[in-house]
This record gives C-alpha cells, sequence and structure tokens, in this order.
C-alpha cells in the first residue's frame, strides 16, 4: 500500500430489494391469512383470494390461484373428501394447521427479544442447565458434567503449586445452576355473540394468539403443558388442531363453567406452576343451575351471577392458581368488575383493545414462567 493511501470506511446505501420468493409462497402467505379468517372454509378463502388477485394482480398468466391449488395438493396442505353423497371437497389438513400456527407465531411473537432458552427458570437452585455464575464444593452424587474444570484446576494449583501438582476431591467445585420448573396454563377463549358484535371482529385475533402460544409452547418450552378452552352458555375443551375452525356461537357468557373446568384440568397437572389466562370482551351473562337450567341476564351485572365469579376467583386464589383476565372491552362498569374480580383471585388483568394483545401475553407468558408458586 502506498504511504499517501487512506482507508475509508462507511455505509453503502442501496434501494431495499424484498427477499425471493416463488408465486406459490407469496401466494400461500395470503391463504394462510385467509382461512384463519374463514375458520378453515376452505372454498370461502379461494373466493376472497380470487377477489384479491382481481384487485391486486397477485398472480400471472404463468401462474394462476388453480395453478396454486394444485401445488397446494401437491405439497400436502390439501385432501380431497368425499360425502355420503359422492360429492367431492377439498379439505385442508394437519401440515396447513401447523403452518398457521407457525405464521400467527412469527406475526405475533416475532419482534419481541427473547430471554433464555429451553424450559422454564425458577430463583431456586437445584437440578439444570441454566448456571449462576455462583460454586460451591463437590458433594457426593454431583454428576461429574457439573464439575467446573476450571475452577477445579485453579483451586489444585493453589494448593498445591505447579512443581507438585495434584488434583483431589478437596479442590473440585461445582457451579450452581437453576432448578428448571414446568408450566401448566389454561386458555380460556371467550366465543360469546358479542365476539363479533358492533362491526368488530375480536374472535380472529384471539383464535391467532391461541394459536402463536400453542405453537411456543409446543416448539420452545416442550415440557409444559397447554390447555384451550372455550366458553359461552356451557364451556369446553378444544385441541389445538381444532384452533382454525373456532367460530364464535349464539352463546351468553358462562364465566364460571369456563373456570371451572380449567380448574378441573390443572387439578389433574403434577406441575407446581399452574395458571390460567382469560380471553373475553364481556359481562358474565349466564350460569347453569344445578337442576340443568340456565340463568341469563344480560341487563347490567347480575349480582348473583357476579357473585358466582368472585368465588370461583377465590377458590382459584386457593389453589394458587392465579388467573390473569385480557378484557378487550372497555367500559367502565365492566372493568370495575374485572379489578374486583381481580383483586379476589390476587391475579392480573390487562384491559386492552386488540392490538398488542398477543405481545401482552407472550410478556406475561415469560413472566410467570420465571417465577416459582410454591404450594
Amino acid at each position: 500500500m502506498k504511504k499517501n493511501e487512506t482507508i475509508r470506511k462507511g455505509f453503502v446505501f442501496k434501494k431495499y430489494e424484498t427477499p425471493f420468493q416463488s408465486p406459490f409462497d407469496k401466494l400461500f402467505e395470503v391463504f394462510k391469512e385467509l382461512i384463519t379468517h374463514t375458520s378453515g372454509d376452505f372454498d370461502e378463502a379461494i373466493d376472497w383470494l380470487r377477489e384479491l388477485d382481481k384487485e391486486y394482480k397477485l398472480t400471472t398468466s404463468e401462474y394462476t390461484i388453480d395453478d396454486f391449488i394444485e401445488d397446494l395438493k401437491k405439497k400436502g396442505y390439501l385432501r380431497e373428501e368425499i360425502d355420503s353423497d359422492g360429492n367431492g371437497s377439498l379439505e385442508i389438513t394437519a401440515k396447513t394447521e401447523r403452518a398457521i400456527r407457525q405464521q400467527a407465531l412469527d406475526h405475533i411473537f416475532g419482534k419481541i427479544k427473547r430471554s433464555g432458552q429451553g424450559n422454564h427458570k425458577s430463583k431456586s437452585p437445584g437440578l439444570g442447565d441454566e448456571h449462576t455464575g455462583d460454586f460451591r464444593a463437590y458433594q457426593f452424587g454431583d454428576a461429574l458434567d457439573k464439575v467446573s474444570i476450571t475452577e477445579s484446576l485453579r483451586n489444585a494449583q493453589i494448593s498445591n503449586g505447579i512443581g507438585d501438582f495434584t488434583l483431589s476431591e478437596d479442590d473440585l467445585v461445582v457451579e450452581e445452576t437453576l432448578h428448571k420448573s414446568q408450566m401448566s396454563t389454561v386458555l380460556m377463549i371467550d366465543i360469546s355473540h358479542s365476539m363479533i358484535l358492533y362491526g368488530e371482529d375480536r374472535i380472529t385475533p384471539a383464535k391467532k394468539v391461541a394459536m402463536a402460544l400453542a405453537e411456543l409452547i409446543t416448539t420452545r418450552y416442550p415440557k409444559d403443558t397447554l390447555d384451550i378452552l372455550v366458553f359461552g352458555n356451557d364451556a369446553w375443551q378444544i385441541e389445538i388442531k381444532d384452533l382454525p375452525y373456532l367460530k364464535v356461537g349464539p352463546y351468553h357468557t358462562n364465566t364460571v363453567a369456563g373456570l371451572q373446568l380449567a380448574m378441573d384440568l390443572l387439578r389433574r397437572k403434577r406441575n407446581t406452576n399452574k395458571q390460567i389466562f382469560m380471553i373475553t370482551d364481556g359481562k358474565p351473562s349466564c350460569l347453569r343451575l344445578p337442576d340443568g337450567q340456565y340463568y341469563k341476564n344480560s341487563n347490567g351485572l347480575d349480582k348473583h351471577i357476579v357473585n358466582k365469579c368472585y368465588a370461583m376467583a377465590q377458590q382459584a386464589r386457593r389453589l394458587h392458581i392465579p388467573i390473569t383476565t385480557f378484557m378487550i372491552a372497555k367500559d367502565s362498569y365492566l372493568m370495575q368488575f374485572v379489578r374486583e374480580f381481580t383483586y379476589a383471585n390476587q391475579g392480573k388483568a390487562f384491559y386492552t383493545g386488540l392490538k398488542g394483545l398477543g405481545e401482552m401475553i407472550f410478556e406475561d407468558y415469560e413472566t410467570n414462567r420465571k417465577k416459582r408458586i410454591r404450594g
């Protein structure tokens, strides 16, 4: 290099170029979103896709919507079903359901910085692989792979010197690790009719959050458990694979039934850490009486129904099950009910619209998993 030459450093700016996507991949991203909104109805999703294609020119003469459908079949995202009358229809497969959950996870949680790896951590030292940076003397029964070689050799050098180097049991030290805890979570989703009232689709965001949380737990925390239930006039458990097909029904809101089922599910879990997440937008308006009849009242807050909710919150508290309520509606009298419900449980409540719902649930899940709830 010549003496008068200088090295220049700096930034080079150029026009952003989107990563290459094949025609199939581009359409598949849109299709996964549409199939979620249509609750798994393939024909309706394709109708919407054709309309979007007319408006935004999503396809070309070389690759049409029909070509896309054929590729969905070839790649295992669609299967053909034949009914008893011999009529055929196309249905999405388990592979598509998994792709939808992964997309929900990426969209909702993808931009959030995640900490830690593997399973849940508690603040109690014990068996695990999350290092604390603290050391203690080796004890009989400690696994050899937990012995800190560097610190043990250092102790041996200090004790005996380099010339007469020996390593004894007294020199061995073990690095403390955090005990790995497990979390059992029940996610309650309100499917009462109010979840689609007033021109606002509230069930689709709730459904996406559920799919994202399910994908997060099954892939990142496989030792945790997640049970999902829905509640309207009654409450019932659904499988993760059922989430894309979830719909709102002509129901009132039986919050008590949902809490009863959630606690029944958690009683069967051996994990110490247990929690309930409840997504709802409406007031409790329904109870099932001992004789099987339904008591319903949608006018304001019915004292009888509300007191039953408070009693369930207190029962969960006695069982060391915190309830976190994600309240979509912001009516002042409903917020007051949630505040009193939360006080009875000593849980938490978030008063939110649909925006940011997934991020809040993710952050709360990550926070709760670091706590050791002692029974």
